[in-house]
């Protein structure tokens, strides 16, 4: 789903945030590692596919990368059985929409984000419905359990009642002595 320069995108049932100028300033660690997949999955595209991706990207990935992070993939597996992280996939996506997808491709992916964009809406409003919020609450239960510890409670109780005149002289006493 697009909102202005940002994307919504949904993989493995988790929303991730894309800023397409942005992606640009994701530079710590975690990322780092994100980049130096994208990296090592860019490898295996033949170099006419590679060539279509802009320079500074991939130069920016380049020095972004975590050189001691070890990964690779099978080439033989499809990359959703592999273990990439949701980060990488996302940007994988996110190349492909810009540099490789046709029109109808790019319609297509659209069209898939919308949906798992108003998947997530439903299931956000579903769960936080101000009507239904309180709905799941049992007060009946908790009732019962305050009925039931005031009857298990054998102690004696004394009730510690003022009369009028008893807190009348108390708060005559608290202002002499407060001065």
């Amino acid at each position: 789903m697009k909102y202005g320069n940002t994307y919504y995108i949904i993989i493995r049932n988790k929303r991730i945030k894309i800023v397409r100028n942005e992606i640009k300033k994701m530079t710590n660690d975690k990322y780092a590692k994100v980049y130096t997949e994208v990296l090592e999955i860019l490898k295996y595209l033949p170099k006419n596919e590679y060539d279509k991706i802009a320079k500074e990207k991939i130069n920016f990935f380049e020095a972004n990368k975590d050189n001691s992070y070890k990964f690779s993939i099978d080439p033989h597996m499809p990359l959703d059985e592999q273990n990439i992280s949701i980060e990488a996939n996302s940007i994988i996506i996110v190349l492909f929409r810009d540099y490789f997808a046709t029109e109808k491709q790019k319609e297509k992916l659209n069209a898939i984000l919308k949906q798992n964009e108003d998947k997530y809406q439903v299931e956000i409003r579903n769960k936080y419905n101000p009507d239904d919020i309180f709905k799941n609450r049992s007060f009946n239960i908790i009732e019962t359990n305050t009925n039931e510890e005031i009857k298990n409670n054998k102690l004696p109780i004394e009730v510690k009642e003022e009369n009028f005149f008893k807190k009348f002289i108390a708060y005559i006493k608290n202002l002499i002595f407060k001065k």
